[in-house]
């Protein structure tokens, strides 16, 4: 059986030394949950946040395969963890990631600098309660505040910045999650939109909103062109990661 775990301290050995946000949002218990298959003493766990999946411990095709419903992208926490994800999903697209060093000391005069950049006729919002609803209906800008429970609990602990141009949103940067310290960054711009800088302009706001109350914008990228912009505005390539998309529903076990 798969139970989610309340006392979410119990898994922490698990994760030892991942630096990633996300799952300090679930241990934390910010965001997110914990499944595990025992829930007394944890050897195997699923970190569960927005649509990423992290699994640690002792590989568990059961927890693998009670992944949540719709696309998964899962991180497996080392190379045994892999191939149980390839022998539960062996139709799995494995992808690379690329992690972002989370110590970044920011040049907060040159963030400013990129601010000023902004084209005329375009507009820097903040995310409230009506840009919130904006965001929604449109995939681009969606993962801006879907990961959180409600628009309340956006607006209380996410932070965000869009563009907006004749009124629409065009561009932008959000938490696509949150935890104590800080929150991870989600970054787009629609299509028609894209090459102008704006969403250099809106990490740039968006990172030095954060670090006006003491927060850490922490940075994760899916391709090199998210790397190139992470290292644009001040940060340094980590590493690389291996992770699987997961889209169908169907099980092979």
């Amino acid at each position: 059986m798969v139970y989610e775990l309340d006392d979410r301290l119990k898994a922490t050995h698990l994760f030892e030394g991942w630096k990633e946000t996300l799952i300090y949002s679930c241990l934390q218990n910010v965001m997110g949950k914990i499944f595990v298959t025992d829930l007394d003493a944890p050897k195997s766990a699923m970190a569960y946040v927005g649509c990423f999946a992290f699994y640690a411990g002792e590989p568990s095709k059961e927890l693998v395969m009670a992944k949540p419903d719709g696309f998964v992208i899962m991180i497996p926490q080392n190379e045994k963890w892999e191939a149980c994800i390839e022998d539960c999903f062996p139709d799995a697209k494995k992808v690379i990631r690329y992690a972002i060093k989370k110590d970044t000391q920011f040049d907060k005069s040159f963030l400013r600098s990129l601010i000023k950049d902004i084209p005329e006729g375009y507009e820097l919002k903040e995310i409230d309660d009506r840009i919130y609803d904006m965001c929604l209906p449109d995939p681009v800008t969606r993962d801006f505040v879907s990961s959180f429970e409600s628009k309340e609990k956006f607006l209380e602990i996410g932070r965000g910045m869009v563009i907006m141009k004749s009124g629409q949103i065009v561009a932008g940067a959000s938490s696509y999650t949150r935890y104590k310290e800080g929150i991870e960054i989600e970054v787009d711009t629609v299509e028609a939109e894209r090459r102008k800088g704006l969403a250099t302009i809106a990490c740039a706001a968006l990172i030095l909103r954060c670090l006006e109350e003491g927060l850490y914008p922490s940075w994760d990228a899916q391709n090199m062109n998210s790397v190139h912009l992470a290292e644009k505005l001040g940060y340094e390539f980590d590493h690389e990661y291996t992770a699987y998309e997961v889209s169908r529903e169907e099980r092979t076990h």
